[in-house]
């Protein structure tokens, strides 16, 4: 995936949490916006930390906890 296709993403994850945000962090995130809207690609440094933002905000839930609430289709369907 491109950089600038990845950093496009995770902007758009972060305006979810933007909130949530410190002082410094929503400086630093309007900061990339104004960058993005001006089509510019982020150097290293920029990237590395968009990327530090969203995975401290960001987190995956963990869907396996909620199996015992569904059932599974057993293997053995009806054979006859």
């Amino acid at each position: 995936m491109s950089s600038y296709r990845e950093q496009k993403k995770y902007l758009e994850v972060l305006k979810r949490y933007e909130r949530n945000f410190t002082s410094q962090e929503s400086d630093e995130y309007k900061l990339f916006v104004k960058r993005d809207k001006d089509d510019d690609e982020f150097d290293t440094v920029s990237m590395k930390r968009l990327k530090e933002l969203h995975d401290k905000y960001h987190k995956l839930v963990d869907t396996s906890k909620y199996d015992k609430y569904f059932k599974k289709k057993d293997d053995k369907t009806s054979e006859d």
